[in-house]
């Protein structure tokens, strides 16, 4: 059974094609008219370049960790509650979570998504091309989740008033991907059915060049899983032999595990932290947790390693005479994304293509790039990728929980250019170019490249049934959705508040006031590009 039945999904299943085609009572238009509409978009998105800026940089200052995106919230819903937004918060049990939807009569329900979280110790002044944070240990945007959802509202905005003006029916939905690195939120929206009535998904993610793919993609889904194993505490020195040790347990679990890497397929990969390693030294731990990521480029793999693990959990506690208790902190499937969105957003991503880079722009970037010992250092694309194909080669990878959106709504992920190539990934050198020209002028391409795909389809529903019929009868024909959480799982919003809490007093002293500067490396004091004299 396919769990993935969203009103137009249902629908396609239930009626005749032909039928489906009469779905949205939508005005017709003619392509030159429709052509007009996109160009005057993609100029009211340029017409807003200051207002993306603002919004790039001032998520970026707030430097907020998954499930802690409190500020950025809050402004973003802000801006959207005053453009007529219905803003609902708390989704999925989440409080940095919501959704905000525009209605203008009957029409498609296209929502647009992006995630809002940063890295853990990743702070950095922005435009300085060698280590400097801004706040030292504390966290920054080292991936560039700064720049999506101001990516986003820009487009949707532009799009609202032609909307309007045109009285095209249509629904606009706009939702973050909370906790993004933790992948611990998008599972938890398709499992409460924040998809159920959307007829497709856009969602944005920051790279180094504007691009869009179909298909299955490289890297993997996984699951996240903690095990917490409970012993008896007692004095380490004057009676250890009466204590049961959680740490031993854990411990034995980790060297079990390690031991079956070796047993792996290559395509899967495993990661660990001990997150509770007992209380001090003279105490038998009474408590210990371990925290595994396990991937893989198909379901069935990550359930297999999962499957493995609680094995190896038992065993160990048996081994130590504990208990063991194990809670699920995030999921998220291998990705498969839309050959007709993808097709008709490259068509648009052709005509927007990549923007024009200043002499300043490369400099920084071609800084970076050595800084960290790239293997290229030839600064930032000047030639568009091409249409991303379905792998034919599994690739394993990173994964993202955009993965339980695609199986569930046809979808696709835009990649705008508003970093550098060559770089870590989840590390401070990431941060430098997100609250600079780079970022910037990423943004508004892709907005541009966004708004004009929205009205594609909202001006030719007839799109939104050839991205279901594919949705159907291609992407689902041989492999099923089911989800990897379970009714009583709960989204772990826990996590990250304690070092939020420590770093955001310091934070607060830079948070971007707009008001009184008119850049973020203004308020800083960075001379745009700062470059070792070396």
């Amino acid at each position: 059974m396919i769990l993935n039945f969203s009103k137009r999904g249902l629908g396609i299943l239930m009626m005749s094609f032909l039928l489906s085609n009469f779905s949205f009572a939508q005005k017709k238009m003619s392509q030159k008219q429709i052509d007009a509409l996109k160009q005057e978009v993609a100029q009211l998105v340029e017409g807003e370049a200051k207002m993306s800026q603002v919004m790039v940089d001032k998520i970026f200052s707030f430097a907020e960790l998954g499930f802690q995106e409190v500020e950025s919230s809050k402004y973003l819903t802000g801006i959207l509650e005053e453009n007529g937004f219905e803003i609902e918060m708390g989704i999925s049990g989440i409080p940095t979570a919501w959704i905000a939807t525009w209605k203008n009569g009957e029409g498609p329900t296209i929502a647009l998504g992006s995630d809002l979280d940063d890295i853990p110790k990743a702070s950095q002044y922005p435009g300085v091309a060698y280590h400097k944070p801004i706040v030292e240990g504390a966290p920054g945007h080292g991936e560039g989740h700064n720049a999506g959802i101001p990516l986003n509202i820009t487009a949707a905005l532009a799009v609202k008033k032609i909307m309007e003006r045109e009285n095209i029916g249509g629904t606009l939905i706009l939702w973050p991907g909370i906790a993004e690195e933790l992948v611990a939120a998008k599972a938890w929206y398709t499992r409460d059915g924040l998809f159920d009535e959307v007829d497709i998904c856009i969602f944005t993610h920051v790279a180094n060049n504007l691009a869009v793919s179909y298909g299955q993609a490289s890297g993997t889904g996984l699951i996240s899983v903690e095990y917490t194993f409970s012993g008896e505490a007692a004095h380490a020195a004057g009676a250890p032999w009466r204590g049961k040790s959680a740490l031993d347990a854990a411990e034995l679990m980790n060297v079990g595990w390690n031991y079956r890497r070796e047993h792996l397929d290559p395509l899967k990969r495993s990661h660990s932290i001990f997150t509770d390693g007992g209380d001090q030294p003279n105490v038998v731990p009474s408590k210990a947790s371990i925290w595994y990521y396990f991937r893989d480029v198909k379901y069935e793999g990550i359930m297999e390693m999962y499957d493995m693990a609680n094995k190896m959990a038992e065993g160990a506690a048996l081994m130590t005479d504990t208990e063991v208790t194990s809670k699920i902190l995030g999921t998220a499937w291998p990705r498969h994304f839309n050959k007709t969105i993808a097709e008709k957003m490259y068509a648009n991503i052709l005509k927007v293509g990549l923007p024009t880079w200043s002499d300043a722009d490369q400099d920084l970037a071609k800084a970076v790039q050595q800084e960290v010992g790239s293997e290229k250092v030839d600064g930032l694309p000047t030639k568009l990728d091409t249409l991303g194909l379905p792998v034919t080669e599994p690739r394993s990878g990173g994964s993202d929980d955009i993965g339980d959106v695609s199986w569930v709504v046809p979808t696709v992920t835009l990649r705008f250019p508003s970093n550098i190539p060559g770089l870590p990934g989840h590390h401070w050198a990431n941060a430098i170019a997100m609250a600079t020209p780079i970022a910037h002028k990423g943004v508004t391409a892709g907005a541009k490249a966004e708004a004009m795909t929205i009205l594609d389809f909202l001006l030719q529903p007839d799109l939104v049934d050839e991205a279901w019929d594919y949705f159907n009868n291609v992407q689902s024909k041989e492999t099923q959705y089911k989800p990897m959480l379970g009714a009583e799982d709960e989204a772990p919003i826990y996590l990250n508040k304690k070092t939020q809490d420590q770093f955001r007093p310091q934070l607060e002293k830079f948070y971007y006031d707009e008001t009184k500067f008119d850049t973020y490396l203004e308020q800083l004091g960075v001379k745009y590009p700062t470059i070792r004299k070396d």
